[in-house]
Order: structure tokens, then sequence, then C-alpha cells
């Protein structure tokens, strides 16, 4: 007989909350689950596994429509896996453009405080850079 799971025990193996299982039902990146006879969900060892890959992808900040791409391409095993390369090279050059983007932000993070007198706020210099983003290093911190 195969093993069936509560909502509340995927939640605690998946490490997320009932809501977020709910909400990867709705949005289809998790099948619906069976029902029992009081119309509790009941899943099985294959939702198990599916939610701890979407949840592994979300760990490593793979957005929603690309694990959504992933998921379609592994449920036809035979399909060529260049896809899935392409998905997750393209996730790397975000990851590493976003890396660059906190490298220089800490930089002038540090910047501001070293160069901050601590005396009055009115002579702050971290308000004053905050206040004046012309006085900062780079604009490359600037949300893109």
């Amino acid at each position: 007989m195969e093993k069936i799971y509560t909502i509340g025990q995927m939640a605690k193996t998946g490490n997320c909350k009932v809501q977020t299982i709910r909400y990867y039902e709705q949005i289809d990146l998790l099948p619906e689950p069976g029902r029992t006879q009081g119309n509790q969900r009941i899943y099985t060892q294959k939702h198990r596994d599916r939610l701890n890959f979407i949840r592994h992808c979300r760990e490593l900040g793979f957005p929603l429509d690309k694990i959504r791409k992933i998921l379609l391409l592994n449920d036809e095993p035979n399909h060529s896996c260049e896809e899935v390369d392409q998905i997750a090279k393209s996730h790397l050059r975000d990851v590493e453009y976003k890396i660059k983007r906190l490298q220089e932000m800490k930089k002038e993070l540090k910047r501001m405080i070293s160069e901050c007198s601590c005396n009055k706020v009115s002579d702050c210099r971290i308000i004053e850079v905050l206040s004046d983003h012309s006085l900062c290093l780079t604009d490359n911190h600037q949300k893109k």
C-alpha cells in the first residue's frame, strides 16, 4: 500500500507553510491531490518528491515561471535537457549580476559608514549621501 501524507506532513517535510502548498496547487505546480471521504487532502510520494523539487528550486532562487518550465520538461523524460541547461545558465547570469550589485552596495555602505563622524545628525555623512545620489561612488546599486 502506498504511503499517504497529510498537508501538514507535506509542509513539514517541504519546509514550507500549508498555504504555500495550496498556492502551488492553485498555480498548477503541484498536481491536485486525492481526497478522503471527509474531503481532506491526501498526498502521495510523487507529490512529496515534486514539492521537494520545487522547494529546492526556490532555495536556489529560481522564479516560479522557470520552475514551471523545468517541471514541464521533467515530465517528458526523453526530451533533450538542453532547455533545462539554458534555464540554469540564464539563472546563473542573473545571480552573478545580483552578486555584483550587492558587492557594489556593500562597498558604498562601508564608505558611507567610514566617512561618518558620528556627531550630530545634521553633519551625518550617511544621511547626506542617502539624500543626494550624486554623492555615491556609482549608480550601479540602483534597483533595475
